[in-house]
């Protein structure tokens, strides 16, 4: 069983930075797809940003394009989200999940999911 959490996420003012952190626990953790999805009040859940488990290319929706960059170090475990030119659309909460599916947008292909952590850009 795999096991996710999410941590770094808080209050910062437009044009600022964060970064997020997805640390997980269980066997293989090496071998799945880790992405980043958000939630915005009223809003649903939409894909942020992937990367294959080896690396590769990644993929990101177009509104955080050039924006954010996702990574992650096997050795530890953590996917990592780093974001700048944060804007107020970025308010959300934001999960991370874990697939063995392959590089997939679609929420219904991940199998395990992180309790999410708030991010909230004051503009």
């Amino acid at each position: 069983q795999l096991q996710l959490l999410e941590s770094g996420g808080g209050l910062v003012q437009a044009g600022g930075s964060l970064r997020l952190s997805c640390a997980g626990s269980g066997p293989s953790f090496a071998s799945y797809i880790v992405t980043w999805f958000r939630q915005a009040p009223g809003k649903e859940r939409e894909f942020v940003a992937s990367r294959n488990w080896w690396g590769g290319s990644p993929l990101y929706a177009d509104s955080v394009k050039g924006r954010f960059t996702i990574s992650r170090d096997n050795g530890v475990n953590t996917v990592y989200l780093q974001m700048a030119s944060l804007e107020a659309e970025d308010t959300a909460v934001y999960y991370c999940a874990a697939t063995r599916r392959g590089l997939t947008t679609s929420q219904n292909d991940y199998e395990y999911w992180g309790r999410g952590t708030q991010v909230t850009v004051s503009s």
